[in-house]
């Protein structure tokens, strides 16, 4: 029965996702809380924070993991090289850096850093720190849930080596457009991987982003893809 026992995922909006694993501990995937517009008020209060995951350096994916570390205090926080450095930099405790292929033991967990399809840097005051290659995360919990975080990205044909090798059975996707994936290629990249569900993430925050979770379900149609749309609003959990 572990098989089927999966963490319960809070949208905090943007790209950040609160993840409650069945045990109690918290993993939060691309730190943007206080700062995030999208993020609701009671939702900034994690309460406890064991593990973050970040997907690369821009400020909307990791803006607030200085801050959350120092005050949470948590076990691990994986990153790539470039902002393990970064991080350790700004005496961040507990990072640990991965490059794309490789796994990482995180609580019990198995998390795979994959490729991703977009850029990185980091604003250092008023310098740009270079931030390494993006990425996403495979996460591969004990009992065998398996879930896919692609952090920003745009659409590539190697998501099928993902679906091969890992069978996620939830991806969160982003769709806003502009700087990541649309809903049409996101709707591609759900066939790609062979997911069961999919969580629209990167959408609606600023009015450039005008994919939507709705678009998704119709591009999924067309497509003739069996997958659900898990359209969750910010602070709402599954």
């Amino acid at each position: 029965m572990l098989a089927h026992i999966r963490p319960k995922f809070t949208y905090l909006g943007h790209s950040t996702i609160r993840c409650e694993l069945p045990d109690g501990e918290v993993v939060l995937i691309d730190p943007w809380v206080q700062g995030n517009p999208a993020c609701p008020a009671d939702c900034h209060e994690l309460g406890r924070l064991d593990a973050m995951l970040i997907t690369h350096g821009h400020t909307d994916h990791m803006g607030d993991a200085v801050a959350l570390a120092q005050r949470y205090k948590p076990r691990a926080v994986v990153a790539n090289f470039e902002i393990y450095l970064w991080l350790t930099s700004k005496g961040v405790e507990n990072v640990v850096p991965m490059n794309t292929g490789g796994t990482a033991d995180v609580l019990g967990m198995k998390v795979t850093m994959v490729r991703a399809d977009h850029s990185s840097t980091i604003l250092d005051g008023d310098r740009v720190v270079n931030g390494g290659n993006p990425a996403g995360y495979v996460v591969r919990l004990p009992g065998g849930y398996t879930f896919y975080h692609a952090g920003d990205t745009a659409l590539f044909s190697d998501m099928q080596l993902i679906g091969e090798l890992w069978r996620p059975e939830l991806a969160f996707l982003p769709i806003g457009d502009v700087f990541t994936m649309d809903p049409h290629q996101a709707a591609r990249a759900c066939r790609y991987l062979g997911v069961r569900r999919a969580m629209p993430i990167h959408w609606g925050t600023f009015p450039v982003l005008t994919g939507t979770p709705e678009a998704l379900r119709l591009a999924l149609e067309d497509l003739g893809v069996a997958c659900e749309v898990v359209g969750l609003k910010p602070g709402e959990s599954w």
